[in-house]
C-alpha cells in the first residue's frame, strides 16, 4: 500500500464515528426481539452489532462525505467513459469520447472536432479499456486512454479537466482491442491491439485470400499521440499488458489457424501468448530495418512466427485466451484460458532467456492452476492473491499465486481460496489500485454481463450489473449492486490521492487555443469583446457570458450564412457552467468557467430563433437567452 493510501486510512477515526454509533444502536434496537425478554444485548452481541455497523459504515459514504477512489469506467458501445466514486458506486460525471454528446457539444463543437480529426464525422464507438498513464509502475493522475473497436481509434483524456484532447486513427489494421500503458519508467507508449486480420494493404486486392490477411500490434507515442511502430503478427491479438521492467508486453493471441470461419478458427488445441521484446523494436526502429505499408509512413517491423522473428516470442496456451494481466509485483503474466478452466502463469524474470534462445516457450510456464468455467480476467490484491472471474460459473475465484505455483511443481496444496457468487457472467474485474506497484487490496469491481433479477425490468432491454467486493478481509464479501448501460467492458481504479482535476479552465488551455487564434486575427479581445466580425458568408459572433447575461442580446446574419458562435464565459465560480443551444438548428455546447467555446452551423431558413443558456446558472436562468434574426435571402 502507498503512503498516500495509509494516510488517508489512518485519517479514519479507532472508535465508532457517528453513523458508525447510530449504525450500531439501530442493529441494536433490530435485534432486540430475538435477545430474550429483557431485550438487553451482553457485551459480546453488542460488539457483534458495533462491528457490523462499522462494516456498514466503512462502505456508506454519506451526503457531503467523498470516496476514496475514482473509477474510470468504459460505457462500451455508448462510446463514452464514465466517471464513478468508490465505494459509493456514484455515477459523477461521464466524459463523452467516441460519441456525440448534446450536453456538453462534444462532436458538434469546432474544438471537438478538431480533436476528432479525420473522425469527426463518425458518430458512434465501442469504448473498451480505460487505462491510466504511469510513472515508474504507479498512476500519475494525467491521462486516461481509451481504444474504440469499431473505427479503430484511440483517445486520450486529460485528467485535470477530465475531457477528451487527442484522438487517432490506427492505420494498417481494424478493430482496436487491448490496450494498455508502460508503466517503467514512464508512459512512453501506448500499447494496443489490432484484432481482425485483413489484407495489407487493405485497398481491395487479395479478398478472398486469407493467406494474405494479417494484423498487427500497435505502438502509440503517449505525449504525441502519434504513432511510433507497428508489428506485425500471427492470428488474431485480443487483450494486452506490459512489465513493470519496460522492456516487455505481452497480449492473448487467439485464432493461430489464421481462419476466417468459427470452424477454421476452432482446430488447434492451443493458441498463444505472444512477448514482444519493445527494446529490441526500438532497436530496429531507430537502425531503419522496417518497412511501410501502403500510403502509411508508421515503420513496421515483422514479428511473425512463421518468420522465426527476433523481435516476439509466440509461448503456447490453453486455446483461445482471453484476459493478460500483470502481477503488481512484477514478476508473472496470468494469461486467462476462456474455453479451458485454467490460467497460465508466465515468469517474466525467465523471458530475457526465452528471447536469448536458452530455453523453450513453455519454460516459461510457472503454474498452471484450474479454477473453474470460462476464466476470462484477474486481478491482484497486495497479500499474493488473484481474483480471477469466471464467466460461466458467474463466480470469482480467489486463488494464492504462490500456492498455485507450488501446486504446479507437484505439491499437494490447495491454492483456491474462495469462490464468490457474482451476477451474472462477469468480464472483467478489477481490485483498487491493483494494476499499478501500489495495489493495497481493499474492494474489487465485478463487472457483469447480465442483470436478470437483479434490478426492475425495463423491457426486453434490461441494465447490466456492476458489483462491489470488499476484499480487505479474509473472505471477499458483496456489499453492492449497480445497473449500469451498454455496457460494463472495463474499468480502473485509482486513489483520489492520484488525481488533480481543475475548478476552473485557464485562458491558455491548448484544447481551445485555435478558436483564440483566430479571435486575435479577427482582432477580438475574448474577455471583453462582444461583436460579429463578416467574411463574406463566413459570420463569427463573439460573446461573453456571466450569469445571467449573454454579452449581447442579439445579433443578424444573412439567410445562407455559415454562422460560427464563440462564447466565452467570464464565470469565475466553480460549478457556474454555461450553455448555448439555438432553437430549431441543432446547436448545443458547454461553456465552463473561463473556458472558450465556439459551434459552427448553416444559418439556412429566415426568421427568428431565440438562443438560450442550457445549463442551470443562476436565479434568472431562465431569462438568460437573445435572438438570431435570420434576414431572408
Amino acid at each position: 500500500m502507498s503512503d498516500e493510501n495509509k494516510t488517508v486510512e489512518n485519517k479514519e477515526p479507532k472508535n465508532l464515528s457517528r453513523r458508525g454509533f447510530l449504525g450500531a444502536s439501530a442493529v441494536s434496537a433490530a435485534g432486540i426481539a430475538g435477545i430474550g425478554i429483557s431485550g438487553i444485548m451482553t457485551p459480546a452481541e453488542f460488539a457483534q452489532a458495533a462491528e457490523k455497523a462499522r462494516n456498514n459504515a466503512h462502505h456508506n459514504i454519506g451526503p457531503g462525505e467523498l470516496d476514496e477512489y475514482y473509477g474510470f469506467w468504459s460505457g462500451g458501445h455508448s462510446g463514452e467513459v464514465r466517471i464513478l466514486g468508490i465505494p459509493s458506486m456514484r455515477e459523477l460525471m461521464r466524459i463523452p469520447v467516441f460519441n456525440i454528446d448534446s450536453a456538453t457539444g462534444w462532436g458538434l463543437t469546432d474544438e471537438s472536432k478538431r480533436i476528432k480529426g479525420d473522425s469527426a464525422d463518425v458518430l458512434c464507438g465501442d469504448a473498451h479499456h480505460p487505462h491510466m498513464s504511469m510513472k515508474d509502475g504507479r498512476y500519475d493522475g494525467k491521462y486516461v486512454f481509451i481504444n474504440d473497436k469499431i473505427n479503430t481509434r484511440v483517445a486520450r483524456i486529460r485528467c485535470d479537466v477530465m475531457k477528451t484532447d487527442k484522438m487517432l486513427s490506427i492505420p494498417n489494421v481494424q478493430a482496436i482491442h487491448g490496450l494498455r500503458v508502460q508503466k517503467v519508467p514512464h508512459t512512453k507508449y501506448v500499447f494496443c491491439n489490432g484484432e481482425f486480420r485483413i489484407p495489407q494493404p487493405n485497398d481491395g486486392r487479395d479478398l478472398n485470400d486469407p493467406s494474405k490477411y494479417f494484423t498487427m500490434f500497435n505502438v502509440i507515442d503517449a505525449e504525441k499521440m502519434e504513432m511510433a511502430f507497428q508489428v506485425i503478427v500471427d492470428g488474431n491479438l485480443d487483450n494486452t499488458d506490459a512489465d513493470y521492467t519496460g522492456r516487455f508486453a505481452a497480449s492473448t493471441c487467439y485464432n493461430s489457424e489464421e481462419g476466417v470461419t468459427l470452424a477454421e478458427s476452432m482446430r488447434n488445441e492451443r493458441d498463444w501468448l505472444v512477448v514482444f521484446d519493445i527494446h529490441a523494436i526500438e532497436k530496429a526502429v531507430k537502425a531503419g530495418k522496417y518497412t511501410t505499408i501502403g500510403d502509411s509512413k508508421v515503420p513496421v517491423v515483422d514479428g511473425r512466427k512463421k518468420a522465426n522473428s527476433q523481435y516476439t516470442r509466440y509461448i503456447p496456451v490453453p486455446k483461445s485466451p482471453h484476459g493478460i494481466n500483470t502481477s503488481p509485483d512484477g514478476e508473472y503474466f496470468v494469461a486467462n484460458g476462456k474455453l479451458s478452466p485454467t490460467v497460465t502463469i508466465i515468469a517474466i524474470n525467465k523471458l530475457p532467456a526465452l528471447f536469448a534462445g536458452k530455453i523453450k516457450e513453455r519454460d516459461t510456464v510457472v503454474g498452471e492452476p484450474e479454477l473453474g468455467l470460462g476464466p476470462l480476467h484477474t486481478a491482484f490484491d497486495n497479500r499474493g492473491n488473484a481474483y480471477t472471474t469466471l464467466f460461466i460459473d458467474s463466480q470469482i475465484a480467489k486463488w494464492s499465486v504462490k500456492d498455485a505455483i507450488r501446486a504446479y511443481k507437484g505439491e499437494k496444496v490447495n491454492y483456491i481460496k474462495q469462490k464468490l457468487d457474482v451476477h451474472y457472467q462477469p468480464g472483467h474485474n478489477h481490485t483498487t489500485m491493483g494494476e499499478t506497484r501500489d495495489a493495497d487490496g481493499k474492494y474489487l469491481i465485478s463487472l457483469c454481463k447480465f442483470s436478470k433479477d437483479r434490478f426492475l425490468p425495463t423491457g426486453p432491454l434490461r441494465a447490466e450489473n456492476d458489483q462491489l467486493i470488499d476484499i480487505s478481509g479474509k473472505e471477499m464479501k458483496l456489499v453492492h449492486d449497480g445497473p449500469t448501460f451498454a455496457e460494463p467492458h472495463d474499468c480502473m481504479i485509482v486513489h483520489r490521492s492520484k488525481v488533480k482535476p481543475k475548478k476552473l479552465w485557464t485562458r491558455d488551455d491548448p484544447i481551445f487555443a485555435a478558436t483564440v487564434a483566430q479571435a486575435k486575427k479577427d482582432g477580438v479581445t475574448l474577455e471583453s469583446d462582444n461583436k460579429v466580425v463578416r467574411d463574406g458568408k463566413s459570420v463569427r459572433v463573439y460573446m461573453t457570458s456571466i450569469a445571467p447575461n449573454f454579452g449581447m442580446s442579439e445579433f443578424s446574419v444573412k439567410q445562407g450564412d455559415k454562422v460560427t458562435v464563440i462564447v466565452t464565459n467570464l464565470d469565475q465560480v466553480e460549478d457556474v457552467t454555461h450553455g448555448f443551444a439555438v432553437n430549431q438548428h441543432g446547436i448545443s455546447m458547454e461553456i465552463g468557467p473561463q473556458q472558450t467555446s465556439s459551434i459552427t452551423f448553416d444559418a439556412d431558413k429566415p426568421g427568428v430563433f431565440w438562443f438560450y443558456c442550457h445549463w442551470f446558472c443562476h436565479a434568472l436562468h431562465m431569462e438568460m437567452r437573445g435572438r438570431m434574426l435570420v434576414k431572408k435571402a
